[in-house]
């Protein structure tokens, strides 16, 4: 099985984990939870009205949880490196190995640079899958847009990044869309 690597745990990194958890590719989040969604408080998500960003936060880590993503919380990644099989990640904790990686921490570019993604002036070049300049490194919000910091950006970003991986390992395009009947067959319940 596949796996990908994300180091960040704010929206767009649980993004791309619950897209691709939730489809067959294994995902590890290391978080050190640094988000700028401790200062938030969100009006202007789409289903939300008004929510603390923290509690946003945990119903979100909540929901990758419930599909397995391992959250490696509050390992934090020193360094990450291309290898001929995928990445190797780095913590004080040790090396972790992984077919991708997703760079989801914040305005921080730093690991982005390490690992010789190509810039656009400050911010760091992507596609519009997420996808780097290096093959299978995706990078995502506030790291790739000079302005546009919003959680649901950042959330886009992130399932972008998760629906490429998910549309490479299937060899085809993939759409991650449910039906009432797959949340009966994930949860045994229904709406009705």
């Amino acid at each position: 099985m596949a796996s990908v690597t994300i180091i960040g745990g704010g929206p767009a990194g649980l993004s791309a984990a619950l897209f691709t958890q939730k489809n067959g590719v294994d995902a590890t989040v290391f978080d050190t939870d640094g988000t700028w969604m401790h200062k938030a408080h969100l009006f202007n998500y789409p289903g939300i009205g008004s929510q603390d960003g923290s509690a946003y936060m945990e119903t979100l880590r909540s929901q990758v949880d419930s599909f397995g993503v391992e959250r490696r919380q509050g390992e934090k990644v020193t360094g990450v490196e291309a290898t001929d099989a995928g990445f190797t990640v780095s913590t004080e904790d040790g090396e972790y190995e992984s077919d991708y990686v997703v760079l989801a921490t914040g305005a921080n570019r730093d690991l982005a640079e390490a690992l010789g993604c190509d810039f656009d002036g400050d911010v760091v070049d992507v596609d519009v899958t997420m996808e780097t300049s290096v093959d299978d490194a995706y990078a995502t919000g506030a790291m790739v847009r000079a302005e546009e910091w919003q959680a649901v950006i950042s959330a886009g970003d992130g399932a972008a990044a998760g629906l490429n991986i998910l549309t490479k390992e299937k060899g085809e395009h993939f759409h991650d869309f449910d039906t009432p009947a797959d949340a009966d067959a994930l949860f045994g319940a229904s709406d009705e």
